[in-house]
């Protein structure tokens, strides 16, 4: 399967030495001949987003994205109607919107956390990179086949995928995630 807007890339196991995608789930929102850009959908930091946005009343957890541009807020949604501007991933599912209309949403709880995720940074890749990453088995690509991705149990996404996937790929996704404690 080739990587396409809205697809899923997932880690390979053998990637194990890369802290920045290890176990990572990654909903790719853009994929152009030029770039790449997708949000790491299993990786929850220890903000809420009351915790980097003072003014907004609300405690939804925020994600690490990415490793790029990790001092921006970006977002993504299955409520197109309530934000203007958003743009269209994939099956429902679109990227960003009017940010003053979503704050307005969020402190009069118009929006749930099953309709939203927002990300600290974002994933991307350069001309041809992510071919690259794929031709060296750093990644595969699947279906975002979740009812809904925004109430997903990220711990265990990147283990349930693998499971899906089948084959060899049963024994990683229940290995330990730090070999030195086994």
């Amino acid at each position: 399967m080739k990587p396409t807007k809205g697809k899923l890339l997932i880690a390979e196991p053998a990637i194990l030495n890369d802290s920045s995608f290890n176990r990572t789930i990654v909903l790719l929102t853009e994929h152009t001949n030029q770039s790449s850009v997708g949000f790491i959908l299993n990786r929850p930091l220890e903000y809420t987003l009351k915790d980097l946005l003072p003014d907004i009343n609300c405690n939804f957890l925020v994600y690490q994205g990415g490793p790029v541009e990790q001092d921006n807020l970006y977002f993504v949604h299955k409520v197109p109607q309530l934000l203007p501007e958003s743009i269209e991933v994939d099956n429902g599912i679109f990227w960003g919107g009017n940010f003053e209309s979503l704050k307005e949403l969020l402190n009069n709880e118009k929006i749930k956390t099953s309709d939203i995720r927002f990300f600290l940074g974002y994933s991307g890749w350069g001309k041809k990179q992510l071919d690259e990453e794929m031709n060296q088995n750093s990644w595969f690509v699947g279906d975002n086949d979740f009812e809904n991705i925004f109430s997903v149990d990220d711990g265990n996404l990147w283990k349930n995928k693998l499971l899906q996937k089948g084959g060899n790929y049963k024994l990683w996704a229940n290995a330990p995630s730090n070999f030195n404690l086994n």
